[in-house]
């Protein structure tokens, strides 16, 4: 089973403070299971943007991402376009990135792929 496949099987658990922040380093090797995301805000976060052929394929994927999102209870910051879809995680009970935003980018894959 690929670690992709690992994360995306996960459930997010809820997770509050700075001792569930990721390190630099395990964030780094997490991030090398998610094609097309990146780190940004000085490693605070990770965001990626899924292209799509028009509004309807955008909106459902938002739609079922929304779900996958009441399910885990680990909500994204959206930017929603014509054709395409910002997807932002970040774990602001821990003031970064925890597993959490991990394990659901690894699920925004699924839908998209």
């Amino acid at each position: 089973m690929s670690e992709i496949t690992q994360l995306a099987q996960a459930h997010c658990v809820p997770r509050k403070g700075p001792a569930h922040r990721l390190d630099a380093a395990r964030a780094n090797a997490l991030l090398t299971q998610l094609p097309g995301w990146e780190l940004v805000e000085e490693g605070a976060a990770i965001v990626k943007t899924f292209k799509f052929d028009d509004y309807y394929h955008t909106m459902s994927f938002v739609n079922a991402l929304a779900h996958v999102a009441n399910r885990e209870d680990h909500h994204p910051d959206l930017g929603v376009h014509y054709n395409r879809c910002v997807v932002r995680y970040s774990t602001h009970d821990v003031g970064g990135l925890s597993e959490n935003d991990f394990i659901c980018a690894a699920k925004a894959e699924a839908l998209a792929s």
